[in-house]
């Protein structure tokens, strides 16, 4: 029988197959991934991007998507740190005290890294099940890069040794 996590996963709207990938993933090693973020349909996707849905009404829906989750899993794919968004989901994980993990996507590079990631990120890894798996439910906290070696050395991470 497979665990169950609530999450809610910060990524670039470019990203979104790469989310369902990550789902898909976890689930075929035994993890089901209830996620909480916002997908947007293509009509929606324009009403955001033309600006026609005011900022406070995000931010309030944002709020209350991300306070259900347990872990804000952070898809870090090309320019993900370019995304404003991406850095407020983050800050706001922070706040409400909710453990971060970043994912690096394929392709992903340590720049693509948001700045509040880095700041206040529990764990990064690589696109490893294991890891992200252990990351997510708290059993580790590595700073990897995209392929997996250690890049920092924070003082009371816990890597995902088994």
């Amino acid at each position: 029988m497979a665990k169950r996590r609530h999450v809610f996963i910060s990524h670039h709207h470019a990203d979104d197959a790469r989310v369902t990938s990550l789902t898909n993933m976890l689930r075929r090693n035994a993890l089901e991934i209830r996620n909480s973020s916002i997908r947007a349909k293509p009509a929606n996707a324009e009403k955001l991007r033309k600006g026609l849905i005011a900022e406070r009404t995000l931010k309030r829906l944002l709020r209350m998507k991300m306070s259900w989750a347990s872990t804000v899993v952070v898809v870090i794919g090309k320019n993900t740190h370019k995304r404003p968004w991406v850095n407020w989901e983050i800050e706001m994980a922070n706040r409400l005290g909710k453990r971060i993990v970043g994912v690096y996507e394929h392709g992903g590079t340590e720049n693509d890294i948001p700045p509040a990631l880095d700041k206040y990120g529990d764990a990064v890894v690589a696109w490893n099940s294991k890891n992200i798996i252990g990351a997510i439910e708290g059993r580790c906290d590595p700073q990897e890069t995209p392929t997996g070696v250690e890049r920092d050395t924070r003082v009371g991470s816990r890597g995902c040794a088994a």
